[in-house]
């Protein structure tokens, strides 16, 4: 009787062997965050053909599945994929190609960098980023005496940190055939004593004959930027701002798998792109996402191009500009409001944004879900806020912790209450999406997540944080930098959380930014990152 017993015991091991379901992969012993509707942790997951399968305990998953590839978390945190909700990646990719003057502490510094680029690089035309007069002890902008000295016979243009403004000595103005009487509508030639400075802001950078980059650059450039994004954990990015080569070069590059990462392309909305995009529709594959317009209503605080509703506190009746006129926003709002494409503005001045959200107000005419977007959303007037109400909040946290030693000078101790305050913005509208916007900052999404929740920067300045009233909870961070970005893109119904049906995009870190102190986050590792459940770090 016994033997029978054993025999059956057997039988039935056997018969629930049998039944293991075959899986690619298994994750167990994991302390993942799904950031489901209920925010829960799970310690395991399977994936097949590159989603999630099935969500639970080791021992749930163990007994179900059986899986060629199993990979043991040990306790380590797991997270769904990052997403970065407003970068330039492709604008990033080819900043590698080119002279790195961001950090530099002085106008001399960052000369020693050219001088010492270009004997390495023998360019025909020097260009590079990352200049910030706000960082220097004398905090004016740069003049180009000292570039035409160095450099008279080879022209040299250098982007500021914010892209809203650039330095060029005389020989790049003389091939680009900017004069004394040259003029711009949307930005600024600034003189000295009725002289070029050399400095342009905004539209007026548009005149400068930058050389283009070769097909080969550019695909090197793409594949750098994916390198390192995949390094820190970023498997979907957002490109704000590409136009249709280069949208057609990330597909093509995609469809021969030699590019993996997902791109959210918003398109550069030129005439041109509005209606070519317009008339072909969304383009959609499970790595690039077209459906999107990325617009710019004015400059940067920084250059003093943000478009303000009173004058700069630190310049005399200047209040930035806007980059076309209001009857031109509409028309491209109206344009898109009759398709099926988002609009996303980058709006930093309180002006810009109050003209963009009632713009977007009229044109939309009620509709509550077309989930247009305002990027930066920098400086909002405090009676503004509430049209915010129907429009994404598209928010960078480390432009709080890089401006704000200046930001006050430039608006006042007043307006900036209503600057950087993701908090505010969060309460209106219920989401936030989160970003970097590099290169203007860095790629690393441990510094956003500790700017949105400390609003320190890495000295631990200032003690208690910068305006704290509108830090974000760990929790709601995690979401700004997962669904709800996914949300913002239209795709948290397939990226953005460990759910079953989702794409296996997750990733392995060697702390736990949830529960670590918040001033060990920004020192957080990426050990491996997974897009459709296959390692690509």
């Amino acid at each position: 009787m016994k033997k029978i017993i054993l025999l059956s015991a057997l039988g039935f091991l056997a018969y629930s062997c049998q039944q293991k379901q075959k899986v690619d992969v298994i994750v167990k012993n994991a302390n993942a965050y799904t950031v489901n509707k209920n925010f829960e942790t799970v310690e395991s997951f399977a994936i097949q053909d590159g989603k999630f399968v099935a969500v639970g305990s080791t021992s749930e998953i163990e007994n179900k599945y059986e899986a060629t590839s199993v990979i043991d978390a040990e306790g380590k945190a797991v997270y769904p994929g990052f997403i970065d909700g407003h970068c330039h990646f492709f604008r990033y990719g080819l900043q590698l190609q080119k002279v790195d003057v961001t950090g530099t502490e002085s106008y001399d510094a960052v000369l020693e960098k050219l001088v010492v680029f270009q004997k390495e690089k023998n360019l025909p035309f020097i260009t590079g980023r990352g200049w910030d007069q706000n960082d220097w002890e004398v905090k004016k902008f740069p003049t180009k005496e000292k570039l035409d000295q160095l450099f008279p016979d080879t022209p040299v243009a250098i982007t500021r940190v914010d892209g809203h403004a650039m330095l060029v000595n005389q020989k790049a103005l003389d091939v680009s055939g900017i004069t004394n009487d040259s003029k711009v509508e949307g930005g600024e030639f600034i003189k000295e004593d009725g002289k070029l400075t050399g400095v342009l802001i905004d539209n007026a950078m548009d005149f400068v004959k930058v050389p283009v980059a070769s097909k080969a650059e550019q695909i090197q450039a793409l594949k750098d930027a994916e390198k390192i994004n995949f390094s820190y954990g970023l498997t979907t990015v957002v490109d704000a701002g590409l136009d249709q080569e280069t949208i057609e070069l990330i597909d093509s590059l995609q469809q021969a798998d030699d590019l993996k990462i997902r791109i959210y392309a918003m398109v550069s909305a030129t005439q041109k792109n509005l209606d070519y995009y317009i008339k072909k529709g969304i383009i959609k594959t499970d790595r690039l996402n077209v459906r999107s317009f990325k617009v710019y209503g004015d400059g940067a605080l920084g250059s003093r191009g943000a478009a303000l509703k009173k004058p700069y506190s630190d310049r005399h009746n200047h209040f930035g500009a806007l980059i076309f006129s209001p009857e031109r926003y509409k028309e491209i709002a109206k344009q898109i409001a009759d398709s099926e494409y988002q609009m996303n503005t980058h709006a930093i001045g309180d002006s810009a944004n109050y003209l963009m959200l009632k713009t977007y107000q009229e044109v939309l005419k009620g509709q509550t879900d077309r989930r247009w977007r305002i990027e930066h959303a920098q400086i909002v007037d405090q009676q503004d806020f509430d049209l915010f109400k129907n429009v994404i909040p598209s928010i960078q946290p480390t432009h709080a912790t890089s401006d704000m030693y200046w930001a006050a000078d430039r608006v006042g101790e007043e307006r900036i209450k209503g600057g950087y305050a993701f908090k505010q913005l969060l309460n209106v509208y219920g989401k936030v999406a989160l970003g970097t916007d590099y290169p203007v900052e860095k790629v690393n999404p441990f510094l956003t997540f500790y700017a949105a929740v400390a609003r320190k920067d890495l000295n631990n300045y200032p003690e208690n944080g910068y305006q704290m009233e509108n830090a974000l909870t760990r929790e709601e961070t995690l979401k700004g930098m997962t669904i709800w970005n996914a949300y913002a893109n239209f795709e948290e119904n397939e990226k953005g959380s460990i759910e079953v049906g989702k794409m296996a995009d997750f990733i392995i870190l060697d702390q736990d930014i949830m529960t670590v102190e918040i001033n060990k986050v920004p020192k957080t590792k990426v050990l491996e990152t997974y897009l459709a459940g296959q390692k690509v770090k």
